[in-house]
């Protein structure tokens, strides 16, 4: 059976820019204080709530990501101009590589020998807070090649193999992989190595897929939208819901909170890691995409930022790791609340370089 023809977005959708804007945001508080103060200084109330609350990021990201795909890429797959943009995927990938490459240089240089940033250049260990790009450059190299067939593809099968995904990448978590870790950490993510895991992730992914194709259906609908938003902020209520349950059922939810505070099970994902993280992140989403064009602009900063996530990674990663703890050494130099209000300014920061950068290339 011939499925509909996907709609294309009318213009760029500020609420996307807005919920990407958001996994920025928590992602650049989440870095300083990680790469500012360290997690093991962190005080037990910046741990919980305020740490706790920054891993809807990680989910919030890749779920747009996929989103985002599906919005400006989806619909061209049966079309005569697929190869071109696809193309302009695979370019993408390859930018997005080489400022991950650069960026373990500038994340390694406060406290790495050079040879060990070589060992991480040529993929003899995973870098930590720059890692999340190597994930997204492998992933845009494959994920234009399903693209058309995942638009041919009917609803059923697509939750088929996005089960199916979750299902292998936790069975082979089993798998020693011949010792090669890297390898297992590259696939299905690795206790020991801060990788994101191409098959374990790819789930997510699918899943923004069949959210973006969905929002292109309903977004310009009234009727429609307050469905797709009730719908993603029901379930992920259910999720977080869930692992509140689970936690109480253990008898200590301060416990189950803490534990994914300092990440455990982020790398490979655990089941209370992503029912917080995925649920709090389709809360976070269908917020977004209520508040529209309004919260957009009323969070203008966030906006800009969610609309140049490539430019916003590379700006705080720099002003983190080689401003202010190489040339200004400020390893350590830094209170918690003190790092809190740096991530805030880089924020802003980014919003501002995005915008000053934009006004320098229209008056040129």
């Amino acid at each position: 059976m011939e499925m509909p023809q996907l709609p294309k977005a009318q213009g760029r959708i500020e609420a996307i820019d807005l919920a990407r804007g958001i996994a920025i945001g928590l992602m650049i508080i989440s870095h300083a204080v990680s790469g500012l103060v360290g997690i093991r200084n962190v005080p037990d109330w910046g741990m919980v709530p305020i740490h706790f609350l920054t891993k809807f990021s990680s989910s919030l990201f890749i779920l747009v990501f996929g989103i985002a795909l599906a919005v400006a890429f989806l619909s061209h797959t049966q079309r005569d101009d697929w190869p071109k943009r696809r193309l302009k995927l695979w370019v993408r990938a390859i930018e997005v590589w080489f400022w991950y490459k650069a960026l373990i240089v500038i994340e390694m240089l406060p406290f790495s020998s050079p040879s060990d940033i070589v060992d991480t250049l040529l993929y003899g260990r995973f870098a930590i807070w720059v890692e999340i790009l190597g994930f997204y450059a492998v992933a845009l190299l494959w994920v234009p090649l399903i693209l058309p067939l995942w638009a041919k593809t009917p609803l059923w099968g697509r939750l088929i193999t996005i089960v199916g995904l979750t299902a292998l990448s936790a069975w082979l978590q089993g798998f020693s992989f011949g010792g090669y870790d890297l390898l297992k950490a590259f696939l299905v993510d690795h206790d020991e190595h801060y990788a994101w895991g191409q098959l374990s992730r790819a789930p997510l992914i699918l899943s923004g897929l069949l959210i973006g194709e969905a929002l292109l259906r309903c977004y310009f609908d009234a009727a429609l939208r307050r469905r797709l938003i009730l719908w993603l902020v029901g379930v992920g209520a259910l999720m977080v819901a869930a692992f509140y349950g689970i936690a109480i059922a253990e008898g200590d939810v301060h416990g189950a909170m803490l534990a994914v505070a300092r990440n455990v099970g982020k790398h490979p994902p655990g089941m209370n890691f992503m029912l917080f993280s995925l649920g709090g992140a389709l809360v976070l989403l269908g917020l977004a995409l209520a508040g529209g064009k309004a919260a957009a602009k009323v969070l203008l900063p966030l906006t800009l930022v969610g609309s140049d996530a490539l430019k916003a990674f590379i700006f705080h990663i720099v002003m983190i790791f080689l401003v202010l703890r190489f040339l200004l050494e400020g390893d350590g130099a830094y209170s918690y609340p003190q790092a809190l209000g740096v991530g805030g300014l880089l924020i802003l920061g980014a919003a501002l370089w995005i915008w000053l950068t934009r006004w320098m290339a229209a008056h040129r």
